[in-house]
């Protein structure tokens, strides 16, 4: 076989791979608005940079668990992530306790791959007041209990309704 059919055959066997079925568009608001996404220790813009495009890869991932062609909008209208940051010295610091419970205000639209609406709401508002009750699963990474927040809202209330038993 020549090499431009065994790239051709490549693309073919590969490109399923990374086809997304969903798609999502995530809207912010000033970050500088937000309840508490403040910096512990980096400076504000890197940070809400940071910030958004961690959640923005997490609505990505959740977007997979869509039907290919849906779109996914979010707007975020408040953001409070879990902990709050406290002088500590030279060093400001992130401190998570059960008082600090994260809260994340959105509006959402689901659509199909024809521009049909499937679901939306104008106002999602979501806290997780216990969240430090449950136990923690999988590897620990930034904005955890941000994002299994948002997961658990994803699979209990949207997919149902996107995606009917």
């Amino acid at each position: 076989m020549n090499t431009f059919k065994k790239v051709a055959m490549a693309i073919v066997v590969i490109l399923p791979v990374f086809a997304q079925a969903g798609e999502v568009v995530v809207k912010w608001q000033d970050f500088n608005d937000y309840r508490d996404v403040r910096p512990s220790n980096e400076p504000k813009g890197s940070y809400h940079k940071h910030v958004a495009s961690s959640f923005e890869k997490h609505f990505n991932k959740l977007a997979e668990k869509l039907p290919e062609g849906y779109k996914f909008n979010v707007e975020v209208t408040e953001l409070d992530l879990a902990g709050d940051v406290r002088f500590g010295g030279m060093n400001d610091l992130r401190i998570v306790k059960p008082i600090y419970f994260p809260r994340i205000e959105f509006q959402y639209s689901v659509t199909d791959k024809d521009g049909n609406v499937i679901s939306h709401s104008d106002k999602v508002e979501l806290k997780d007041m216990g969240f430090m009750d449950k136990i923690k699963m999988g590897r620990d990474e930034q904005f955890y209990y941000d994002k299994r927040l948002i997961t658990d809202w994803f699979d209990k209330e949207l997919l149902p309704v996107v995606i009917p038993s």
